[in-house]
């Protein structure tokens, strides 16, 4: 899987931070991000301490999200925990995984922040623009911003601002439900991010592709562990 741009992934915090202010000039918010017909769902979950992490993709049709196949990834984590650099942290094992799938999507979605992070570049940010592939986070909870309030019923939202700057969306994906936080990673804006979620999600809270990744993450075992036990 070829990059738009190479750096390392262990990093301290100030290069971390360097890396995420020059990778967020490569952002690029549009409103349209071309024709779509297959989607990827990301997200991970970590082992043994946080030593290793488990990268799980999904991907399905559009439209219709009809799930055509997963792919998990499992490594040793190498970037120890640093605030703001999660990212670092996840897409090894992410990319490893999307390079897992038999052929790519055309739209991903995160389980985390796009530009809805301080320097702009939460993982959905990151692996879009690594990708040049258009890419949103959709998060449980606010890393930054404020809003007003959302409505109660599906479909309500309220724009996530950081001072002046729109960062974001807090949505509501299913009546009287916790909102969720989406906000562009690469080549969507802010309304056609949260247009994209919303057209996700079925039953649940989550767009069903990345609902399905974070089952895998959470319940797979890992084989080098059940080896050692």
């Amino acid at each position: 899987m070829q990059l738009r741009f190479s750096h390392p992934w262990v990093v301290d915090s100030r290069q971390g931070a360097a890396i995420q202010r020059e990778l967020a000039e490569a952002v690029r918010l549009e409103r349209a991000c071309g024709p779509v017909s297959h989607i990827a769902g990301i997200d991970c979950g970590f082992r043994n301490g946080g030593t290793r992490v488990c990268a799980a993709v999904t991907r399905f049709t559009w439209p219709g999200l009809e799930f055509v196949e997963s792919h998990r990834v499992y490594r040793p984590v190498e970037m120890p925990y640093r605030p703001g650099l999660l990212s670092f942290r996840e897409l090894p094992a992410v990319l490893d995984a999307l390079a897992g799938l038999s052929e790519p999507a055309d739209l991903i979605l995160c389980d985390g922040q796009g530009i809805a992070h301080p320097r702009r570049l939460g993982i959905a940010a990151h692996l879009g623009v690594l990708l040049d592939r258009p890419a949103l986070g959709v998060a449980k909870s606010r890393l930054v911003g404020e809003h007003a309030p959302v409505g109660e019923r599906r479909g309500a939202a309220a724009p996530l601002y950081a001072g002046e700057e729109r960062i974001g969306t807090v949505l509501r994906t299913r009546d009287r439900v916790r909102p969720v936080y989406v906000s562009p990673g690469h080549r969507l804006d802010c309304a056609t991010a949260a247009e994209w979620a919303l057209a996700c999600c079925t039953r649940y809270r989550l767009p069903e592709p990345i609902r399905k990744a974070d089952h895998l993450a959470a319940k797979a075992s890992d084989p080098v562990m059940q080896e050692q036990s």
